[in-house]
């Protein structure tokens, strides 16, 4: 009876909020045209001030970012349509098409053919980000775990693992300290965190009516911040290729992955965004936005804005009724997922470091095959994109064999069940193509490029690391992307740190950190960053509605990450009495500004229990 109750409460609120946008589709279409008609009119009036007698031979020059402001003008209005409009793929794609307008203008085309030509290289673009095997592999694997997701809730895993967390999840404070450890223990992968996470812990956190705007920031907050500073994972090779370049630029050969290490404690943001879910999810407290988040969920029982919709469609998928369902159906297929991603992992790494150019690192690996070092180093060379669409499309195999071996399905129907768990994550491979289009865009433009010239010639250098972290935090918002952001400063900041301070060698690791944390925050708050997207893909909650209550809780712990971490250690305060100092302001800043709410108040102890 108590779980009829809460899959009652569970499977109506759908209908119930549909029967309601119903009433309200006309007043939301004229809303829409109405926000459409305003964004483009901002479009055109932009695009009305850009110069359009721009001469060939200044086509480069522009292009490497000398047309100044112009560069900001893709990444600004669509994160400003996105806001307005509340409609992502339109925005990202009115961001692209201004962006091709611009490049048309710079290579000196009138306004007609601007137009013209700007949409037809819009095609381009996306074709040019599809045919990027990283981001294909990234779109094949977000989709092929869509279908295993649908695999495992078909066969009543999910609802298996729901009741077994509800056992210990018996309210607010441990479903959330659960999604928080869930978080944590896939620390390999962000990606994999957000898709894997999400749809386990939705049910449980349903439950005991968390807003899903508060689980996609407990997801959120748990992918890119543990993932950029794990021992192994599939960041590292690229965080320390970055640092190893960016030292032999200034003429030092260093042990990259010493270095990587080093730079963990300076990572404020990471850890104290981690600290934060944990604090948060302790006292029930929430302030901003998320606060009145979980208020509505509390008092109305919408865990969804009543204005909102769901992108990922998960609202439609319905679990088969099994009462033979075991917990089973959902471990061995994600306990597969990770076992082959690490095989993947060392497999794919081992076979592109034995055919590299690097032949000292091939014979370490060929003596030592199974150390800490080999496997720290054949995770950082492998391909994640391939990998974990590989592991993903294995694990879809083995839990649709185990579905006909119990007879839940056959594969007739096994197959219907995965492809329709696959189409409810294309509107994710939508988004992530244009996100990745606007990216490029930006690239062409000069955008980071542009935005690193802002800062200047001269400083103190006690604020070097402060403003590393603030310019990639602007850079990565803007762009989405935290990958490139750190491709773009990491060469700049160490060799400007250790001009600034040769004699300092903290200085320049504290300056990486910088560079490597800054990113994180930037793109951890940016609506047209991927993870933000899977995040929110994966909480079934509204995009804009995980963005707009996340960005207060990631401003606020950037803010003490540099008024307490950066500033203080920059002038000479020890780095193992500023953590601390920076976890205590955590706590105090959480006090201070939160107040407790408990979203199971009005919710009878039966249906909790």
């Amino acid at each position: 009876m108590l779980f009829f109750l809460s899959k009652n409460r569970e499977y109506t609120a759908p209908f119930d909020r549909l029967r309601a946008s119903k009433q309200k589709e006309m007043i939301g279409v004229k809303r829409g045209m109405r926000r459409l008609k305003w964004g483009m009119l901002i479009l055109m009036s932009i695009l009305w001030l850009i110069p359009q007698t721009v001469h060939a031979e200044e086509v480069e020059a522009s292009m490497a970012g000398s047309i100044g402001w112009l560069t900001l003008i893709p990444p600004i209005l669509a994160i400003l349509l996105a806001f307005v409009t509340k409609n992502v793929v339109l925005s990202l794609f009115v961001g692209i098409f201004s962006g091709s307008i611009i490049i048309q203008f710079s290579m000196g085309e009138n306004m007609l053919m601007a137009l013209i030509n700007g949409f037809t290289a819009i095609v381009d673009y996306i074709l040019g980000s599809l045919a990027d095997p990283w981001n294909a592999g990234i779109i094949l694997q977000v989709m092929t775990i869509g279908g295993l997701i649908a695999l495992i809730t078909s066969m009543g895993g999910a609802q298996a693992v729901a009741e077994s967390l509800a056992k210990k999840a018996k309210g607010p404070v441990s479903t959330q300290l659960i999604t928080w450890a869930l978080g944590v223990l896939i620390f390999f992968d962000d990606y994999a965190n957000a898709l894997i996470v999400g749809p386990i812990m939705r049910p449980v956190s349903d439950k005991v009516n968390i807003s899903r705007e508060r689980l996609a920031f407990l997801i959120d907050a748990t992918a890119a911040p543990i993932a950029g500073i794990a021992l192994v994972s599939t960041w590292i090779g690229y965080e320390v290729g970055l640092i190893n370049d960016a030292y032999q630029s200034i003429g030092e050969n260093v042990n990259a992955y010493g270095i990587f290490l080093e730079t963990v404690p300076y990572r404020f943001y990471n850890i104290l965004m981690l600290f934060f879910v944990v604090v948060t999810s302790l006292t029930l407290r929430e302030f901003g936005p998320m606060k009145k988040a979980q208020e509505r969920a509390r008092d109305t029982g919408l865990l969804i804005a009543e204005d909102s919709e769901v992108e990922s469609g998960e609202e439609e998928q319905e679990s088969m009724v099994n009462e033979k369902a075991s917990i089973m159906n959902a471990l061995v297929p994600i306990g597969s997922l990770i076992l082959f991603s690490f095989i993947g992992f060392y497999m794919n790494g081992r076979s592109a470091i034995l055919s590299g150019d690097n032949a000292a690192l091939a014979q370490s690996i060929s003596n030592a095959p199974f150390s800490f070092s080999t496997i720290r180093e054949t995770f950082g060379a492998s391909d994640a994109s391939v990998v974990l669409f590989q592991a993903a499309l294995i694990s879809s195999i083995i839990a649709m064999v185990m579905g006909v071996s119990q007879e839940i399905f056959n594969f007739a129907k096994g197959i219907e069940i995965w492809v329709n768990g696959m189409k409810t994550l294309m509107i994710t491979g939508v988004v992530l193509l244009l996100a990745w289009s606007l990216s490029s865009v930006m690239n062409e433009l000069g955008t980071a490029d542009y935005l690193v010239s802002l800062l200047g010639d001269t400083m103190p250098s006690v604020l070097l690391p402060t403003v590393i972290f603030l310019l990639g935090a602007i850079i990565s918002f803007s762009t989405g992307t935290s990958y490139g952001t750190m491709g773009i400063l990491m060469p700049l900041a160490i060799p400007l740190a250790t001009g600034m301070r040769p004699e300092d060698p903290q200085f320049v690791i504290m300056s990486a950190g910088a560079v490597l944390t800054g990113a994180i925050f930037g793109d951890h708050s940016s609506p047209i960053s991927d993870t933000t997207i899977l995040s929110s893909m994966g909480a079934g909650s509204n995009l804009l509605d995980h963005v707009k209550t996340q960005i207060p809780y990631a401003v606020s712990v950037g803010g003490i990450s540099i008024l307490f971490g950066y500033l203080p250690v920059a002038m000479g305060l020890s780095i193992w009495l500023s953590l601390p100092l920076t976890l205590a302001a955590v706590v105090a800043m959480v006090y201070l500004l939160g107040s407790k709410v408990d979203t199971t108040e009005n919710l009878s102890k039966e249906v909790i229990e």
